[in-house]
């Protein structure tokens, strides 16, 4: 296990990194194979999971470890390229960037504060390789629902669905709440998952 320290950009952010990538602009607490990724995340409580999606299957092995022991801290996927985008969201993370994005820290700190956390273009990718296999259970969004959801993945706020869809905030914060009632998911990050593994919006 190699220990790092650091201060990023602003607010300091305790980033465990599960690879050996360099991440600028961020503390990075730990940086250790995928297989120690759970232990590593228990003993040192980082605030965000940043996985290297290139590793291979060990890598989504430690996203699904990661989701499925500790779903309440936010993993991020990297890779070289957006191709693995929706094996890494189905696999549990809570976004994806590319390793060489200039907004890494930025999408790490989006993570952290429990949004949507993807690189320019990536979450809508997803949402297009996960287009064609909709399950027909699923329950099924008005138009303006899925509207508001498809920003809500490309990560605007409520504020700026506002504009974009000349509505009021309060009307798209209620749209939103009914959306996380119908697919009975706890946050934005959670829908955003949810929408991107569905190819839903």
């Amino acid at each position: 296990m190699i220990l790092f320290s650091g201060k990023g950009a602003g607010v300091e952010l305790a980033v465990l990194v599960v690879g050996d990538l360099p991440v600028p602009g961020v503390a990075v607490c730990a940086a250790v194979p995928p297989a120690d990724a759970p232990a590593a995340a228990r003993a040192h409580r980082p605030q965000v999971v940043l996985v290297d999606a290139d590793a291979g299957p060990a890598a989504l092995h430690a996203v699904e470890t990661l989701a499925a022991e500790l779903p309440d801290l936010p993993v991020v996927g990297t890779g070289t390229g957006p191709e693995l985008v929706l094996d890494v969201v189905r696999a549990g993370a809570t976004g994806y960037v590319l390793r060489d994005d200039p907004a890494l820290a930025e999408v790490l700190r989006a993570a952290a504060a429990g949004g949507p956390a993807f690189g320019e273009g990536l979450a809508e990718r997803a949402l297009d390789a996960a287009a064609t296999a909709v399950d027909a259970a699923t329950p099924r969004l008005t138009e303006r629902e899925s509207e508001v959801l498809r920003l809500v993945v490309a990560g605007l706020t409520a504020r700026q669905i506002a504009t974009r869809l000349v509505l009021s905030p309060r009307t798209v914060e209620n749209h939103i709440q009914r959306t996380l009632r119908k697919f009975d998911v706890p946050g934005r990050a959670a829908l955003v998952r949810y929408a991107i593994e569905h190819g839903l919006a």
